[in-house]
């Protein structure tokens, strides 16, 4: 699909959520800014000095795609993916991916009942509206392949039977760098499949020593309560469609998609479930800021988060960190030559 065939496909989806749905369809009233307030302060409770990280958290969320988080162990992945599902009114499964989880452990699988004669359908961990798949880069690649159609479609497949989803559906997976010991790389169609890649980072000085005082007797988490419910999720999600972007922002995010196929530095370009991804994410990063339409900082802020993961650099590095540099480097390199509309 070339970039003239997405521009189209980009009006048809703002006209309509990502599954289908009219924007005309009734809307929970309540006031977005201050529920989206409310969950961001949630969560930043818990998670200290890393107020963007948990906005993009909140993007990808809104935009109604899955979010990866990476970075290195006790850096608190795996505590902002917990807070954000506490201080969300929905389902939650939390899976823990190792070398022996089988698919089975995942989706669920059908057993065998002597009383009845019948097979019983025995549902995994993936029918829930947050899923937490934590260290997800520790499995095998069988096991990583479990979540494709599920990311994908928000359904899964087993023994000849399509099961839904429940909505809304969203994955927030965490991974230790492919380097470190005991991990299998995630493929290019599973990070294909994730809007946004995180990465923390260490906290500063000064809120490293809150986390240690938030923590002298009580862990804060357990504090957290539910901000949203799954109707004003779904509600806020509907929004998301509804901001405007104009056709110039369209022409800019799509020039930096065609940057990335055409460069010689770049063994892989962005895929068009990438572009409609940055165009997503876009909308909901405008919606969290309280506008109803778009800027071109939007696109820009959110090419890094929603590409590096996608792109690959085609550098004779002799680590995976300094490919993933590279590829960084060419994407802001791409950004400084795109001009931006005005």
């Amino acid at each position: 699909m070339d970039t003239a065939s997405l521009k189209p496909l980009m009006r048809d989806w703002t006209a309509t959520g990502s599954d289908g749905i009219a924007v005309a369809e009734v809307i929970p009233a309540f006031d977005a800014a201050a529920k989206i307030a409310e969950l961001q302060a949630a969560v930043e409770v818990v998670i200290r000095g890393k107020s963007e990280t948990v906005k993009y958290a909140l993007v990808t969320l809104f935009a109604g795609g899955h979010l990866l988080i990476e970075d290195v162990p006790g850096i608190g992945k795996t505590t902002l993916a917990s807070a954000l599902a506490k201080a969300l009114h929905l389902s939650i499964q939390r899976i823990q991916f190792t070398s022996d989880l089988l698919p089975s452990d995942v989706i669920g699988l059908s057993i065998f009942n002597q009383r009845s004669g019948d097979f019983e359908w025995k549902q995994g961990p993936i029918f829930a509206n947050i899923v937490l798949a934590d260290e997800i880069n520790r499995a095998t690649p069988k096991t990583q392949s479990a979540l494709l159609e599920a990311m994908a479609e928000e359904q899964v497949t087993v023994d000849g039977l399509s099961r839904r989803l429940p909505t809304p559906f969203m994955v927030v997976a965490t991974q230790n760098p492919s380097e470190h010991h005991g991990t299998y790389p995630l493929p290019e169609s599973q990070l294909d499949r994730f809007m946004l890649r995180l990465q923390m980072g260490y906290p500063s000085l000064e809120d490293e020593r809150q986390i240690l005082r938030d923590r002298a007797e009580t862990n804060p988490i357990d504090s957290v309560r539910p901000v949203l419910t799954e109707r004003e999720v779904l509600g806020l999600q509907t929004r998301v469609s509804q901001v405007r972007v104009d056709d110039a922002l369209v022409d800019y995010l799509l020039q930096i998609v065609e940057a990335t196929r055409k460069t010689e530095l770049l063994e892989l370009g962005v895929s068009p479930r990438g572009a409609l991804a940055l165009f997503r994410s876009a909308q909901a990063l405008a919606l969290v800021e309280g506008r109803d339409y778009c800027i071109a900082d939007d696109v820009k802020r959110l090419v890094l988060p929603c590409f590096a993961h996608r792109v690959i650099a085609n550098s004779r590095s002799a680590s995976l960190r300094n490919r993933t540099r590279d590829a960084e480097n060419e994407l802001q390199d791409i950004l400084s030559k795109t001009v931006v509309p005005i």
